[in-house]
């Protein structure tokens, strides 16, 4: 079974802790809410430098899993550092550097990236941490090359994320790139959050909020487009049934959003594709033509963009697992 090790550490609040706990640890919650989960699942360990730690309000946490623990998972999950002005210990540099070695996968949510930059295993790589502290880490770092806007940066064996709840979307990208997309969209729904949020952090740095009735209606015209994404669709369309013009809806969608009206439709026709490749027979240019690609080559282009592998190669990794 996949082991997943995450850190915690005296001082922590146990936000972005928990949310890698409640996702790789989902077997383990009460019957009725894991029930029907995909097995096998992960084998979840909560590992510390300390056997006793204490949380933001006084709570305790006791574990009786260390940092040979967590060099020893197969997955490290880092959800944040205490204070990113000081460098994490010795210990569990070193701790993070022998799970690197033995090609663990390494993951960082929020201020954790400083943790692993610390160790080394960022360098040469792109990589993301809350908007707040991407100054910093570029400024300390100066090898890492540091994108202050996505949700999470997929670097292969190594995945960081940007601030706080961005961890969850990081999280369901892990699970749906370890099960599929239909296991990630169960668990989304479990954890009553959309399996797959468009746009970046950018949308949440100290930018107006979106009037309610613009943002409604912009909701209302993305509704409409996911019911029709085998189908052509135009800017123009996608102002018309927001019951906006073209330039304050363009204008409203980057507000509410944080990207394109057109950059979130190719997400989206990407993101219905995935199902149709795990679990379809469908040809590739058949898949293309059914979530709305002028052609394979397009559908192509995007999907290699987005996904960092070929639709054919992501087909293979679902054959081989039904095999």
């Amino acid at each position: 079974m996949h082991t997943v090790a995450i850190l915690a550490y005296d001082g922590m609040s146990g936000f972005e802790s928990g949310m890698a706990a409640e996702i790789f640890g989902m077997a383990e919650l009460p019957g009725m809410f894991s029930a029907g989960i995909a097995q096998p699942w992960y084998s979840m360990k909560v590992c510390s430098e300390l056997p006793e730690i204490r949380m933001l309000g006084g709570a305790t946490v006791r574990t009786s899993y260390g940092l040979e623990d967590l060099a020893a998972a197969d997955t490290v999950v880092i959800p944040s550092v205490r204070d990113v002005t000081t460098s994490p210990s010795p210990e569990l540099v070193d701790a993070l550097r022998a799970a690197d070695d033995r090609g663990a996968r390494l993951v960082s949510i929020c201020s954790g990236a400083f943790a692993l930059a610390a160790a080394g295993v960022l360098d040469g790589r792109s990589a993301t941490t809350h908007w707040i502290y991407a100054d910093l880490l570029q400024e300390r770092y100066p090898d890492i090359d540091v994108d202050p806007a996505p949700l999470y940066v997929d670097a292969g064996r190594v995945l960081t994320s940007a601030g706080c709840a961005a961890g969850l979307d990081l999280c369901l990208h892990i699970v749906r790139s370890d099960h599929g997309m239909r296991v990630a969209n169960d668990v989304a729904r479990r954890l009553v959050i959309s399996p797959h949020r468009a746009g970046g952090q950018a949308q949440y740095i100290d930018t107006p909020v979106p009037e309610p009735t613009a943002d409604g209606r912009i909701a209302a015209g993305m509704a409409w487009a996911l019911e029709h994404l085998d189908a052509p669709i135009t800017l123009d369309e996608l102002a018309a049934k927001s019951t906006m013009s073209r330039r304050s809806y363009l204008r409203q969608f980057a507000k509410a959003t944080g990207t394109t009206p057109i950059k979130w439709l190719i997400e989206q026709r990407i993101q219905a594709s995935l199902a149709l490749l795990e679990s379809s027979s469908l040809s590739i240019e058949q898949i293309a033509t059914r979530v709305g690609f002028e052609s394979p080559v397009t559908y192509r282009h995007h999907f290699v963009r987005q996904m960092r592998t070929t639709p054919s190669d992501y087909r293979s990794c679902f054959t081989a697992r039904a095999g």
